[in-house]
């Protein structure tokens, strides 16, 4: 098969168009001949040297993919050979074919192609894991998503909407913040611009929100707190701003504030199976049923992965970034 592997650290351009022994599924895994991969953040620092697979998995890049079973063992995800899936991967993604944990497939969902289905998995399984799982964003409560036009950042702002939440996001200029207003956030803040404290202050009438989305952590740590209501929560799942903070422990000591985060690439099969049950009874219907929709940006040919990766690093693209095979 052709696959784009890193050739060492660096730019877009040692990305590489080459041919690779085809993978073989092991039990509980299958076969998927690959229709479209998404590109996320998570790529680009593996690109770069900084973000090395976990143990076991492919050293291609590529953490979801899109495409039709053609081998392995699909029963152990309730499937089976010829079926359309996206699926969740540890690595592996910008290849022909891929191997995926058959609990970690889902269905296409009906109405979507599959460059759309392709831009699902990684964000999908991030939001949900992160927002309503580790920052148990609850009925009533209110929700705000730093890097608010990534996909991530999209995806957050159109799933707890449409779930009823209201959702507030930063953006770094004053298109994408037009643009995420467009998919439901009650507002957006440039935050080169604008104070975001301040902002989310008078957006709330001093209240603050619940939870709190966060990519940058570093310098952002401290703000954040000032943001968030009593009994409030952090989630962190990037590191953009930095890994070390200064913050005012006797905050959340007073208002009983939670800092936390996750990463899910090295999680094991059965969590992100768990996930992937949530998805399928809770998000599914809304895909299908049109209410949301996957934000693509932009599609190249996998072999133009260099190119895909110039637009990421860049940081213009407003939701996703798909490789199509």
């Amino acid at each position: 098969m052709h696959a784009i592997e890193i050739s060492k650290p660096g730019g877009p351009e040692v990305l590489q168009w080459v041919e690779r022994p085809m993978p073989e599924p092991g039990p509980g895994e299958v076969l998927i001949q690959v229709a479209a991969a998404g590109v996320n953040r998570p790529d680009v620092f593996q690109r770069k040297g900084s973000y090395p697979p976990p143990p076991g998995a492919s050293d291609l890049p590529g953490l979801e993919v899109a495409g039709e079973i053609v081998a392995g063992d699909p029963a152990a995800g309730g499937l089976k050979v010829g079926d359309s899936v996206c699926a969740l991967v540890a690595g592996g993604g910008y290849a022909q074919y891929c191997v995926a944990p058959a609990a970690q497939c889902l269905p296409i969902p009906h109405g979507l192609s599959m460059t759309e289905a392709a831009a699902l998995p990684e964000t999908y399984f991030t939001v949900w894991s992160n927002v309503f799982q580790r920052g148990a964003l609850a009925p009533g409560e209110t929700l705000l998503v730093h890097g608010g036009a990534s996909g991530i950042g999209t995806t957050a702002i159109l799933l707890a909407t449409a779930l009823g939440h209201r959702v507030y996001a930063t953006a770094g200029s004053d298109d994408r913040v037009r643009a995420i207003e467009a998919l439901g956030a009650a507002a957006g803040i440039n935050y080169r611009n604008q104070n975001f404290v301040s902002r989310i202050d008078e957006l709330t009438e001093g209240r603050g929100v619940d939870v709190i989305l966060d990519m940058v952590a570093g310098d952002y740590t401290p703000r954040n707190i000032d943001c968030l209501a009593d009994d409030g929560r952090i989630v962190i799942i990037a590191l953009l701003g930095g890994a070390k903070a200064q913050v005012d422990c006797g905050q959340i000591l007073r208002r009983r504030l939670t800092i936390t985060g996750s990463t899910l690439r090295a999680r094991p099969v059965d969590f992100k199976a768990g996930i992937a049950q949530a998805l399928r009874e809770r998000v599914w219907p809304l895909l299908e049923a049109g209410t949301i929709r996957p934000v693509i940006h932009a599609t190249f040919p996998l072999q133009d992965a260099a190119r895909a990766h110039t637009m990421m690093d860049a940081g213009e693209q407003i939701g996703k970034i798909i490789l199509t095979v």
